[in-house]
């Protein structure tokens, strides 16, 4: 996955960021350049504007990143700000700088005030880099990203490193995302998952909130239209369908990065979780008084969630990892998400498969790329 850029933020600013994306980035714009031009020209930190520039300029140098102008620039505003600076200090100018700053976190218009259900443009159209600024616009016409969840990141008590806050909001906005846009079929298959997330610097001013969003994997594109489908705009049936798919589709996305070759245990810890979420889905696929014509397709997608749980049972037992891709490529070869568009169908949801084959009910694959959908 790419994780938001290096280095800290100015003040009052957050960072963009994204899940794992196949597509090419350009060359980065070093982050350290960046911020050390916004505190160059906010004057608010002129000594770390400084040092940013100083260390960003060594980090061009060895890294190739673009941002040596933005460094320069930085550098020479902030050495002028600590000459101000001191003349404030000696005046008595500083009182109610911080305070300003600070109540700016909460002002209508920031990035800080988006909530859930919200759509937005950013103001280059852009769901990576630093961000501030965003414009509210009604999601029925075309935006750059939508607001699907936000959360506070607890359990610090200080800021925990921006490749920590990226891998904490990376894994909980892909599970939030289910809560939302509870029918993953009827997500278009450009739209990926961002996150807003804090700066070292915005978390001192008590800034902890990631904010999940949609948005487009092709920057110029963007959005149209919402992507909410949860218990609001679904009826009972249709709910309690996905309910069931998505307690599933949450331990898919759990499927630990390594192979079972390499992290035998975790692979078959995962195992384990997934034959008990598939006992829940069955119970709850079963438990259900279904309409009449989804009554016998739920029942058969039922019965293969059951035959499914048997071998995520018998991967969780293996003793090593050839007898675990026995039952990992059997799960595979059972898995079809074709099978379950008759139900779909009888229950007015989304009938035509992801590209990828993903958000399925029993797939071999993490991240929701599995292949029986229920």
């Amino acid at each position: 996955m790419y994780p938001p850029p290096p280095g800290g933020g100015p003040y009052g600013y957050q960072t963009w960021g994204q899940g794992y994306s196949p597509y090419n980035r350009p060359t980065p714009v070093n982050g350290a350049a960046i911020a050390s031009l916004v505190l160059g020209i906010l004057c608010c930190v002129p000594g770390a504007g400084l040092l940013l520039g100083l260390v960003a300029l060594g980090q061009i140098r060895r890294s190739g990143d673009r941002g040596k102008g933005m460094a320069v620039a930085g550098s020479v505003l902030s050495s002028i700000g600590i000459v101000l600076w001191a003349l404030m200090l000696a005046t008595g100018g500083l009182t109610g700088i911080r305070d300003g700053i600070e109540a700016a976190v909460g002002e209508d218009g920031t990035a800080y005030a988006l909530t859930v259900g919200e759509c937005f443009d950013a103001p280059d159209g852009s769901l990576e880099g630093y961000a501030y600024h965003i414009d509210d616009v009604p999601c029925d016409g075309e935006h750059d990203g939508e607001v699907f969840a936000a959360f506070t990141v607890t359990g610090h008590d200080s800021y925990p490193g921006d490749d920590e806050v990226a891998t904490i909001a990376d894994t909980r906005c892909y599970q939030l995302r289910y809560g939302y846009a509870m029918d993953v079929w009827a997500v278009p298959a450009d739209v990926d998952v961002y996150y807003l997330t804090p700066t070292g610097s915005s978390w001192e001013l008590g800034d902890h909130e990631v904010t999940c969003l949609f948005g487009n994997t092709d920057e110029g594109a963007g959005l149209t239209g919402s992507l909410r489908n949860d218990e609001s705009l679904l009826d009972v049936d249709q709910y309690a369908y996905l309910a069931a798919v998505n307690l599933e589709n949450k331990v898919l996305d759990e499927e630990p990065m390594e192979s079972a070759d390499d992290d035998f245990e975790a692979n078959r810890a995962w195992a384990g979780r997934m034959s008990g979420t598939l006992l829940k889905e069955v119970g709850q696929l079963r438990g259900h008084t279904w309409p009449e014509a989804a009554r016998k397709p739920v029942a058969e997608i039922a019965d293969e969630v059951a035959t499914l749980q048997k071998e995520w049972a018998k991967a969780a037992r293996a003793e090593d990892a050839d007898a675990f891709y026995v039952h990992y490529d059997r799960i595979t070869e059972l898995s079809a998400p074709d099978r379950s568009v008759t139900a779909r169908k009888a229950l007015g949801l989304a009938t035509t498969p992801p590209a990828d084959g993903s958000d399925g009910s029993g797939g071999a694959s993490g991240g929701g790329d599995s292949g029986l959908e229920v």
